[in-house]
C-alpha cells in the first residue's frame, strides 16, 4: 500500500516518538497492571483472611456458650497467630479475657487484654481494652498501675468513661476531692440521657458532690 509524502512524515514521526518513548510506556504500562493485580490479589486475600477468621470467631462463641475456657483459649489464640490483623482477633482477645476474668483466672485475663493494646489495629478495640485491664488492675488493688494505664491516650469519644475509672480508683485511695473532680469531669463529657450519667451522678453524691451542671 503506497503512501503520499505527508502520511509518510506522519509514519516516521511516529517511529520516531516510538522509539524514544515506547519502551518506557511498556514499562508504565507493565507496572500499572501489576499494581492492579496486586491491589486485586491483596483485596481477595483480606476478604478470604475475614472469613476465615469470621468461621472460627464462630467457633470460639460457641465455646463461650458452652463456657469451655480451654477451648475459648484455644479459638483465641488461633485468632492471634492466623489473623491477627483482622477485628476478630482482637475480639475474640476481649471474649477471652472476659471469660478468664469470670473464671478467676486474673493472670490469664491480663494476658489477652495486653495482646489487644499491643497489637491491636484498632484504637477503640485498644480503648476497650485498657478500660477493662484498669477494671481488672482496681480489683486486685494495684491502683497505680490502673492510673498510669488510664494516663494514655483515649479515643475522645472514652474521655468520659476514663474519668469515671479515675473517680472509683481516687475514692479506693481515699483521695475524695480528687475524685469528685473526676466525676465531675466524667459527668460533663456523657449526655444526660445515658444510663451511665445517673451511675456517675451517684457516685459524685456519695462524695457530697454537685452535679456536673452546677459544677459548671
Amino acid at each position: 500500500m503506497a503512501y503520499d509524502h505527508e502520511e509518510q512524515e506522519q509514519l516516521a514521526a511516529i517511529k520516531a516518538w516510538w522509539s524514544q518513548y515506547g519502551n518506557l510506556l511498556t514499562w508504565l504500562l507493565i507496572i500499572s497492571l501489576a499494581i492492579y493485580a496486586g491491589w486485586s490479589g491483596w483485596n481477595y486475600y483480606q476478604h478470604k483472611q475475614s472469613a476465615q477468621a469470621s468461621l472460627l470467631y464462630e467457633e470460639l462463641e460457641k465455646s463461650i456458650a458452652a463456657k469451655d475456657n480451654i477451648k475459648i483459649l484455644r479459638s483465641a489464640a488461633d485468632l492471634q497467630a492466623k489473623f491477627g490483623k483482622t477485628p476478630y482477633a482482637q475480639m475474640g482477645a476481649l471474649a477471652a479475657a472476659k471469660s478468664a476474668f469470670e473464671a478467676n483466672d486474673t493472670k490469664v485475663a491480663k494476658a489477652q487484654l495486653l495482646w489487644v493494646i499491643d497489637n491491636g489495629s484498632g484504637e477503640e478495640y485498644k480503648a476497650i481494652a485498657k478500660l477493662r485491664l484498669s477494671g481488672l488492675l482496681l480489683d486486685i488493688q494495684s491502683y497505680d498501675e490502673a492510673l498510669k494505664l488510664l494516663e494514655t491516650n483515649f479515643p475522645a469519644q472514652f474521655s468520659s468513661l476514663v474519668a469515671d475509672r479515675k473517680g472509683d480508683i481516687f475514692v479506693l485511695q481515699n483521695r475524695n476531692d480528687v475524685a469528685r473532680s473526676s466525676y465531675e469531669l466524667a459527668l460533663k463529657k456523657i449526655e444526660q440521657n445515658s444510663p451511665i450519667y445517673q451511675l456517675i451522678q451517684m457516685k459524685l453524691d456519695s462524695l457530697g458532690g454537685s452535679s456536673a451542671k452546677a459544677a459548671g
